[in-house]
């Protein structure tokens, strides 16, 4: 790529310095590989010298101005124009770069994992300075994910210590940068799965950023069991006054990971049935807004225990204990579509099996162990297993919107900061309904 920008350069260069001649009609042999006509000439007396003023100092309109004097190609021109355009953005960028190491650092105070028991205790740390497209969250609350144990204990080794855990988080704009449009001070936000991307890829340009390549995941930073964060405002959505942010904060990951998928496999249309595995963090969240999309409910679940909950409190439609063969063999295809939120180890055979024709079981949980895929049902039934991880801005922006539109909120038990490892052994049993919430404004001590 570095080479193919070079020759770019080369030919920005050469059309600059030819501006009141024409290019040669003469013999093909001196003929580069992009259509050029090469012309011997004495070179300048310092020609590096003059490609870097040139390149520094031409600008789109002088670029325009040379279609008179030359015969350029039109993709030739727009290649040309663009590299221009980048090595313009470029310095923009490496300006505002050099800006931000000269802004003071922020001191900050949070909790941490040191090492890969898990265990968190107190962290004093740096957050970068608040730069032209940031905003400053003062953090009021962050849920605890599953997600936050296991790189806590790097059950999946990629966890870099000391770490901060937390990207449900929501509070308070306490700072806005020069360029920031979505975003006053005083407003509430929320950061979730994400905190960059690199803005330019199709996924990016589709406002799918959690599909990028180089999707900068909130867990491979500090995240938020601190007491602020700074990030570019268009990783945060505004949360809606309407809604109470201890019960928003869980949406921006356990939310959104139910939200898109049945947004994008169309399982969100009024009188459709729904099955949705394991009554926990997600589960019981998805249940809130398929009811509130008008759809028939089943939970299906291992915990015998739970369909009271789900029944009486949720106002599921129908409960199946997945390990009754008489409830799964009278459901069996009655459903339009499956969201399946379990991570433990369970086969998928009987779920499909419960699709109707045309059916959809789609998986947002990760198995500790590969489900084996049973082929023949889905031939037979024309059914579909797919996945999905969170979803863009854009879309986590749409259903913060949506719960506060149907006051959707997730069940928690909001804690202190100093209760948090015992919070974590509580989740490792399942034992919470369903989200433990941090208190971090009122219960996170800092020290300095």
């Amino acid at each position: 790529m570095q080479r193919e920008i070079n020759q770019l350069k080369k030919k920005l260069c050469h059309a600059q310095r030819k501006r009141t001649s024409t290019p040669s009609d003469s013999s093909s042999n001196d003929e580069n590989d992009s259509g050029y006509r090469r012309r011997s000439r004495t070179p300048p007396a310092n020609p590096s010298h003059m490609k870097r003023s040139i390149i520094l100092n031409v600008d789109a309109k002088a670029l325009d101005s040379s279609i008179d004097h030359h015969k350029f190609h039109s993709h030739q021109l727009s290649i040309l124009k663009h590299t221009l355009l980048a090595n313009q953005n470029t310095r923009r960028k490496v300006k505002s770069i050099n800006n931000r190491k000269k802004k003071k650092k922020m001191n900050t105070y949070g909790w941490a994992a040191r090492d890969s028991s898990g265990i968190l205790s107190p962290f004093h740390f740096e957050r970068r300075a608040n730069d032209d497209n940031d905003i400053t969250i003062k953090i009021l609350f962050c849920g605890i994910c599953h997600s936050d144990l296991h790189f806590a204990k790097n059950e999946a080794g990629m966890t870099s210590y000391p770490f901060v855990p937390g990207h449900e988080i929501v509070g308070e704009v306490t700072k806005v940068g020069h360029n920031v449009t979505k975003f006053k001070i005083g407003d509430k936000a929320g950061v979730g799965c994400m905190v960059g991307s690199c803005g330019s890829c199709e996924n990016c340009k589709q406002d799918l950023e959690v599909y990028c390549p180089e999707m900068i995941w909130t867990l491979k930073t500090f995240g938020g069991y601190s007491e602020n964060i700074v990030i570019d405002e268009h990783f945060a959505v505004l949360i809606p006054n309407s809604l109470p942010l201890h019960g928003a904060a869980p949406l921006l990951c356990a939310g959104i990971t139910v939200y898109s998928p049945m947004m994008y496999y169309g399982l969100c249309k009024p009188g459709q049935h729904l099955g949705v595995v394991g009554l926990g963090g997600l589960g019981h969240v998805a249940v809130k807004f398929a009811k509130a999309l008008g759809m028939k409910v089943t939970v299906i679940s291992t915990s015998p225990s739970k369909k009271n909950e789900a029944v009486e409190r949720l106002g599921v439609d129908s409960f199946l204990v997945s390990h009754d063969q008489e409830q799964l063999q009278a459901a069996m295809g009655t459903m339009d579509g499956i969201i399946d939120t379990v991570s433990g180890p369970h086969s998928i055979l009987p779920l499909i099996n419960l699709l109707k024709t045309n059916g959809k079981l789609v998986a947002v949980g990760v198995p500790t162990e590969a489900p084996e895929i049973p082929y023949i049902p889905l031939i037979m039934g024309r059914k579909l297993i797919g996945g999905s991880a969170a979803g863009g801005m854009k879309e986590t922006q749409e259903m913060v919107d949506f719960a506060a539109k149907h006051n959707i909120i997730a069940d928690i038990e909001v804690i202190p900061m100093d209760y948090v490892n015992t919070a974590m052994e509580r989740l490792a049993k399942g034992d919470v309904k369903y989200r433990f919430v941090i208190d971090v404004a009122n219960t996170l001590n800092s020290s300095f």
